[in-house]
């Protein structure tokens, strides 16, 4: 696309759109904070309508941003980049972003699982002793995290932090919008096949009121885990970039510029990343720029 983003971040650029903002999810990949030099085919895709179909599928549990992702609804100088944008963007209202991210973890893994080895709690919540790898939280924890810059870590906080950030309303609104979006969508994946281990939303404020914001529930915002063959005690195959982390642990000593993927690393992120898509919205993966 020739017009140049207004703001970007490491796989989204945004275009101010007037009286709305245009999302593009494209196909860069990053990894360890590092944007990695080779793309993944149909990855923004997918992303941009998994989280379009779970947008739709909760309006009636949060309120959303999301205008449209038919490009013949978006403004008319961006037309011409029909062929590109179709399927990858979408038009969305502008909000006030709220400065923290609302992670919801479900099951015992990555840095929570970490730090339970170390004292038994998750983000400074205590949890019965007794749990492993891949447990099954005894009831979902909402556990924030500040915002970084890009090329910054999160940094996760304690629901105190939160109130003092966003004040104790706001906060709690939050925490219950959270809980709520991921016990819909866990019950709902659970149909499909899929557990979700954790995830991470972000809010945002229109005209006063609490929206869901930026991307939901896809594989680079959440663990999703497939169900048959979940065992207890092990870690779990996903549908995300671990395929790609796991490689690059094996062939990278993270100094310098991150390597080149091979093709069949390439190609099988991609195919988890459709497969993806099919399992959660029950329809085959076919990419719109085809038929644009």
């Amino acid at each position: 696309m020739e017009r140049r983003p207004d703001s970007h971040g490491k796989v989204r650029d945004i275009y101010d759109a007037g009286d709305a903002l245009l999302m593009v999810a494209t196909d860069r990949i990053s990894a360890f904070d590092y944007i990695l030099p080779d793309e993944i085919p149909t990855k923004g895709e997918v992303l941009n309508r998994i989280s379009a179909f779970w947008f739709e599928k909760f309006q009636d549990l949060v309120p959303h941003h999301l205008i449209s992702i038919d490009v013949a609804d978006f403004p008319v100088e961006f037309q011409e980049y029909q062929t590109y944008l179709s399927g990858r963007s979408m038009l969305v209202k502008k909000a006030q972003p709220l400065p923290v991210e609302c992670i919801v973890r479900g099951y015992l893994t990555g840095s929570g699982k970490k730090t339970y080895d170390q004292d038994g709690t998750v983000c400074g919540i205590a949890l019965p002793a007794g749990l492993t790898e891949a447990s099954k939280l005894p009831e979902p924890l909402f556990t924030p995290s500040t915002k970084a810059e890009l090329g910054d870590h999160d940094e996760n906080i304690s629901f105190e932090r939160c109130c003092e950030i966003v004040g104790a309303k706001t906060a709690e609104a939050l925490r219950d919008l959270s809980l709520k979006i991921y016990t819909a969508a866990a019950e709902y994946a659970a149909t499909r096949g899929i557990i979700i281990a954790d995830t991470k939303f972000e809010f945002g404020v229109i005209d006063g009121e609490i929206v869901l914001i930026d991307e939901c529930l896809t594989p680079d915002s959440s663990r999703f885990w497939p169900a048959e063959g979940y065992v207890e005690g092990a870690v779990q195959p996903s549908y995300d970039k671990q395929y790609v982390r796991d490689w690059l642990k094996s062939h990278w000593d993270f100094s310098g510029e991150p390597p080149r993927l091979p093709q069949d690393v390439i190609d099988g992120t991609a195919s988890r990343y459709q497969e993806a898509f099919e399992l959660i919205t029950g329809a085959p993966f076919t990419s719109m720029k085809e038929q644009a």
